[in-house]
């Protein structure tokens, strides 16, 4: 069931709270086919990538009604050479979908990276097939700079992905 229509979209960096609502939207077969994640995820491994984040990593989620309706992970490069670098991955609750939960997400932690985080340059892979989320970050000034051929394997065959970047001119 997809709920028609969202009141008001609340962006703000995940908790321990979060964990079980974050593993069960990438539980989702639309986010596990989307990202790199597996079907059947671990509740463990969940709270041990989220509980404890390095100083590198920032994880945003979307609220809407107090429900966890998408997550944002962003990962700041350390290699002093690419500080300058982040990349990030996200997913959306199936119920939310279409409702501009990933755009503001993606929109929050663009800013978050140009802003205040001094990052000129945010990476990404998407899957060619994944035309919605082509289309969201294209909308949020990304561009594609190659296709990776075989990135990933998923759902017994090897898929291409995108490789995008939003690059802050100075």
């Amino acid at each position: 069931m997809q709920i028609q229509a969202a009141k008001v979209i609340e962006i703000r960096h995940s908790d321990t709270d979060d964990i079980i609502a974050i593993k069960n939207i990438y539980a989702q077969p639309s986010c596990y086919s989307g990202t790199l994640q597996h079907p059947f995820p671990s509740l463990q491994r969940w709270q041990k990538r989220l509980s404890e984040l390095p100083e590198n990593f920032h994880s945003l989620v979307a609220i809407i009604d107090g429900v966890v309706a998408g997550q944002i992970g962003m990962e700041v490069m350390t290699n002093p050479r690419r500080k300058h670098v982040a990349n990030i991955g996200m997913a959306v609750d199936e119920k939310f979908q279409g409702l501009g939960v990933g755009d503001t997400m993606v929109k929050a932690m663009v800013d978050l990276a140009h802003n205040w985080l001094a990052i000129r340059r945010i990476e990404l892979e998407v899957y060619t097939d994944n035309h919605a989320a082509i289309v969201l970050y294209k909308r949020n000034g990304f561009i594609i700079e190659g296709e990776a051929r075989d990135y990933a394997f998923r759902d017994g065959e090897y898929v291409d992905a995108f490789i995008m970047a939003n690059v802050k001119e100075s």
